[in-house]
């Protein structure tokens, strides 16, 4: 089962180090133990200890060993779907910090979020898509988060949803949620 793996044979699963020959080659462990130690200090990562399973960590912990484990290994370009989705707000920064620290080693970073407040601090550029159609592409000096969390959230759908709630009559209190979701959309754009 993986999550009773301990940290250090999940940093290296399918990339383990041997040493010796033949019916003599064993696995390195000692020798991976150092390396997970010695990458995730690098990335800034305190674990307490290297043997302890992956299970036990917390899901930001888990990320930051994913994302420490492909500097390691020499990855060009690091694809995150949702990495800070399941995460509470302290777990989501650092794993946010992470991104960065992966980012100003020289590693490309395509960050995929429903998040405004998590793409921005990080991003240098930003491709909005609807339904997998591009509806806006901003370099980071063109936009504003208020720009960005109003072209997200869609502000013309939800003027149109308030109408239609409003037509239906009798859900004054979602109809309000809505119009004021509305308004700050559209004072984000202003």
């Amino acid at each position: 089962m993986v999550s009773l793996m301990p940290i250090w044979r999940n940093f290296f699963l399918g990339s383990e180090l041997t040493s010796g020959a033949g019916p003599f080659k064993r696995l390195n462990v000692e020798r991976m133990k150092e390396i997970t130690r010695k990458e995730l200090q690098d990335m800034g990562i305190d674990l307490r200890d290297v043997e302890q399973p992956i299970g036990q960590l917390s899901g930001g912990e888990r990320q930051c060993v994913a994302i420490a484990r492909a500097v390691h290994f020499g990855a060009k370009v690091l694809i995150l779907d949702e990495p800070t989705a399941a995460l509470g707000v302290k777990q989501s920064g650092v794993v946010l910090r992470y991104i960065l620290q992966a980012r100003d080693r020289g590693l490309g970073v395509i960050f995929i979020t429903h998040n405004p407040h998590h793409a921005y601090p990080v991003g240098d550029s930003f491709l909005l898509l609807k339904r997998g159609r591009s509806i806006g592409y901003y370099d980071k000096k063109d936009v504003t988060l208020e720009q960005l969390t109003a072209q997200m959230a869609g502000g013309a759908e939800l003027v149109e949803l308030a109408s239609e709630l409003e037509e239906l009559g009798s859900h004054k209190d979602v109809v309000a949620e809505v119009e004021a979701e509305v308004a700050g959309s559209e004072s984000g754009r202003a």
